[in-house]
This record gives structure tokens, sequence and C-alpha cells, in this order.
């Protein structure tokens, strides 16, 4: 089968001309002046002679990035995009790591396009020029220079199996892992979705991640297949996204659920909010049962659909529609049922089939599934298995499915812990913890480490008006003492990622910041935490409990 992520977008723009195609920042581009940008930039792709294989997106949240996307896919060559985040460093990294041919750079991407991170960047650079180091501006290639070439006119065909993107994730060695999508994958994705949850040339989309966030995927190439409007939210507006729902009557909007929580924490979600929602997708997180539920009174006529997926299977791969009825876990939605050809499982620690019911690793089958990773075989033959003939991917996930056949997200194996030589779930804990505070925006995090071990837990908890010594009475009556919070910071909010979700290591540094001698403390008050935890008695403390609050982290 022959596809390319810019041909359904093509369609849409020789089939809706004049509808809008892309807003951002009060401008608007219809398919038509979106369809003349997306072949200038291609021409100028295809006009040096080697046509590239991988061109690096240095932008995002704009429409020169999802302009640079769909020439890069147009001319068959690989997107690779590049977190605007990332230190010099970590630029030069992946600018190693990916071996793109070309590089685009929107406005915010030109001004981090430095003298040293010029010198390692690919000949081909795109950018706007007075953005860029002056004194390298000779390299770069202006937007203002280019002129329509219709070399290519129409996307270029390609084998499902090519490779449509890489995205970098953080690996666990500090080094970032480059995850290939094949284009195959999106298109199996796109029409999964379409028979359940099909887009309309009349919807409005919000855009709310970043290009290295592949909820971005989903958002870009499912609303233009439809030949709907894309509506880019900045960064800035992602602060504040109930308004931005509101003023631009948006009627899908896709986010991690965190977004969500954070809204209905500053009492945003009144009824019927978002009257013009009609379809909502949440993904990339746990879905509470209370945040849906002040989600759907706000948004009366939209469905909502926790989804789960990997960046390994290609956004999302499993679903359940969300009512008062649908299937949870310690009131966290049920991640479903896998999409049509994608199968789900899951697996003992010896890769054996367990029973419905028994929870182990959740584990991944079918067309959504990456390559592998990007020059790493070795880290490739151990996330991608096979077994009985299939070819799985290994998630890292716990999971449970249930006697209905409905999958549980139970959190991450990695999040299964050992404090002081008991084995713990964080999840598990933090589900205590939202029942003894009332606060659902929470995480609590295995600290301090020394040599590899927890020696204890701290908690985050967002807003919380009461003190450390009432959560921890509560929870002691929950749960076994090794298994209780030390520690519980009431914060203002709890810091995020590039990507929305809860920032655990900048929490981890928090802890560090506000006991920088809390680790030699707690060695002894280990002890006495070993030694007691089964009988229930208080060990002696010598950590301070702290009910901190800081409005910014």
């Amino acid at each position: 089968m022959n596809y390319n992520l810019a041909q359904p977008f093509y369609e849409s723009a020789c089939r809706l001309p004049d509808r809008r195609a892309i807003y951002t920042d009060g401008n608007a581009l219809s398919y038509r002046d979106a369809l003349q940008r997306v072949r200038t930039v291609a021409g100028w792709l295809s006009s040096q002679g080697n046509v590239p294989k991988r061109v690096g997106i240095l932008a995002s949240r704009s429409a020169e990035a999802c302009i640079g996307i769909l020439a890069a896919a147009w001319i068959g060559a690989t997107y690779v995009p590049v977190n605007l985040a990332l230190p010099e460093f970590g630029l030069l990294e992946i600018l190693k790591r990916s071996s793109i041919d070309a590089l685009i750079a929107d406005e915010e991407g030109s001004r981090l396009l430095s003298p040293s991170l010029l010198a390692a960047c690919p000949p081909m650079v795109l950018a706007h020029r007075k953005h860029t180091s002056a004194s390298s501006s000779g390299l770069v290639a202006d937007y203002s220079d280019l002129t329509e070439a219709p070399a290519i006119t129409t996307p270029r065909p390609m084998e499902s199996s090519a490779p449509g993107y890489i995205l970098f994730t953080s690996g666990s060695t500090g080094v970032p892992k480059g995850v290939i999508i094949p284009v195959g994958a999106v298109d199996h994705l796109l029409r999964v979705l379409d028979s359940s949850h099909a887009l309309r040339p009349d919807d409005r989309v919000g855009e709310t991640a970043a290009t290295t966030f592949d909820i971005s995927v989903y958002n870009m190439f499912a609303t233009w297949r439809a030949g709907a409007a894309l509506h880019i939210l900045s960064a800035r507006q992602m602060m504040l996204p109930s308004r931005f729902i509101r003023e631009h009557q948006l009627t899908v909007w896709f986010s991690v659920p965190s977004v969500a929580t954070l809204m209905a924490r500053m009492k945003l979600l009144h009824p019927e909010t978002f009257p013009t929602l009609r379809q909502t997708f949440f993904c990339g997180e746990p879905l509470l049962g209370k945040v849906a539920e002040e989600w759907q009174k706000a948004a009366p006529a939209s469905t909502i659909i926790n989804m789960y997926g990997p960046t390994e299977a290609t956004v999302m791969c499993t679903g359940e529609d969300f009512s008062p009825t649908c299937a949870m876990t310690r009131d966290i939605v049920a991640i479903g049922r896998p999409f049509s050809g994608m199968k789900a499982a899951i697996a003992t620690p010896e890769l054996k089939w367990a029973r419905d019911g028994e929870n182990g690793e959740l584990l991944l089958c079918g067309p959504q599934l990456a390559l592998g990773y990007l020059d790493d075989p070795e880290k490739t033959r151990s996330s991608f298995v096979e077994i009985d003939g299939d070819r799985w991917y290994r998630t890292g996930d716990l999971s449970r499915r249930d006697s209905d056949g409905v999958f549980h997200y139970l959190g991450r194996l990695d999040n299964q812990v050992k404090v002081l030589g008991y084995r713990v779930e964080l999840e598990d804990i933090e589900c205590h913890l939202r029942a003894v505070t009332g606060c659902e925006w929470l995480a609590v995090i295995p600290w301090p480490i020394l040599d590899g071990s927890a020696l204890g837990l701290v908690a985050f908890i967002a807003g919380f008006e009461g003190t450390a010594e009432e959560a921890r009475a509560a929870m002691k009556k929950r749960l076994p003492l090794y298994m209780v919070p030390a520690a519980i910071y009431s914060l203002a909010q709890l810091p995020m990622n590039g990507n929305g979700k809860v920032d655990r290591k900048a929490l981890a540094s928090l802890a560090a910041s506000s006991h920088p001698h809390h680790q030699t403390e707690h060695r002894s008050a280990a002890t006495s935490v070993a030694t007691h935890a089964n009988e229930g008695a208080p060990p002696q403390r010598s950590t301070k409990e702290c009910s901190a609050k800081s409005s910014e982290v």
C-alpha cells in the first residue's frame, strides 16, 4: 500500500480550498494558502539535487511548524520534531543522533540558531535569517527568498513501512530514544478513529500539544484529513485554555488529563462552560473519574473518550467512552479495549499470558507499532518481542484485563518501587491520599534515594489547605506505615513538563532543595521505620513534616 501523510491534506485543499486549515496567533490560513506554502517549501527541499530523507522541524505551535511537517511529508521524507525547550547541549545531541538532511525553523526556533548550533546543522536550513546569528546568516535560507517550485505538484507515494516521523523521548540512560513510526501506522490510526469518532469539515480542533508530543500527530492529520480547522494554542494560551475553547468555539478537544484537572481545581468547569464541544479525547495520563464528571458537566454535548497509547504504538491504541457507569479502578477511568486491528494482552514477568483479573505488564500488537528505535537494535530487540509468531511491544505499564475484556491502567512498572524492602505502588498511595485530602491534583514520589533504593516517600498536593499531620494521621488508618509519606508539601500548582504531564523530576529536585541534609537524616529514621512498620508503631522521626505553600516551583 502506498500512502503519504500529506495526501489527505492535499485532497482536502482540492475539495475545500476556502475553508480554514490553520489558525494561530490571530492569523488564519485557508487550505488554498496553506497548500501554496507547502508546495513552496517542498520545492525548496527538493531543489538542491538530493532530496532530503529526514527533515528536522525546529518549530512548534506555529503555522510554519505545520507547513514544514507537511512539506517534509510531501517530498516523501521523514519529519523529526526538535524540542525547543532543550538547552543547546540537548539540541546538539538531537541534531547529531537524528542525521537530518535539512532543518526548518520558525521564529522561535530561529532564535536558537547560535553559531555552534548552525555549525552542527545540515547544509539546508530554512529559517528567519534576521533572528539567527548575524555572523552565520549566510548559511540560512530565508522564507522571503523562496519562490514556488512546481517540481512536485502532489505528495510522493510512500510504502506503508516507510518512516513517517521520528519522535525523541527521554531514555533511562539519559540519552534520548528516537522512536520511528511508519506512515502506515498513522494511516491505520486515522482510519480506525474515522469509523468511530470521525471529525467533520466544520470542526474546530484545538492543538494543545507541541510537535514533539505525539498527541499533535492525531490533532494535525485527523483535522486536515477531515478538511477541518486546526486552532493552535500558544504556550501562554495553554495556561488558561478554557478561555480559548469558548472564544474560538472549539468542537474537538484533545489533551492530557492534567489540563482538565487544573481547570477543575481553578473552579473553571462550571455547567455548560463549553457548549460547543462535541468530542473530547484524553490521553497520556490516568483520567480521574471525578475530573471526567466535571468536564462532562462543563461540556454536556461532548462525548469523552479516555485513550491510551505509548509513543511506540502511534499516539493511542485503546479507548473507553466515559459514562457514570463505565469501568474504573481507584477512581481512574479504564483504558478500555484495543482498537480494531490492534491486540492487547497482560503478561507475567516470564512473558506468559496472565489470566483475567491478574496484574501484569501490558503488551501491544498490531499495525500501529513503531519500527523500533533509531540506531539502537539492542533496545529494539528488548522492547519489541516475538511471542507465538506475533511481534509485541512491551509497554512497561502495569495493567489488568477484567472479566468483560476491559483493560485497566494501574501505573508504571517502574513506579512499583521498593521502600525499605517493601514493594509499593505509587498510584495506590496517591488514590488513598486523594481520599483523605479531598484534593485531586497530587503526586507521590520515592525520596530520598540512597544507593539506588528509596528510604521513604514524599507527597506534593496542589492547593491542600489542611496540615501534614492531619493527612498523615488519616493515611496511617488506611495504610502500613512504610506507605505513608514522610513529608507532605502543598503547592499552588504542580510543575508540569513540556507535554503537560506532572514533572516528577522537578518534584524530586524540590524535595532535595527543601531538605538539603534530609538524606543523611532519613537514613537513621529509616531504621526505625523498618523496625516498627509491621507493628504499626510510629517511628522516631528526625525529618520535618512540611506543608510549605509556594506559588511556583
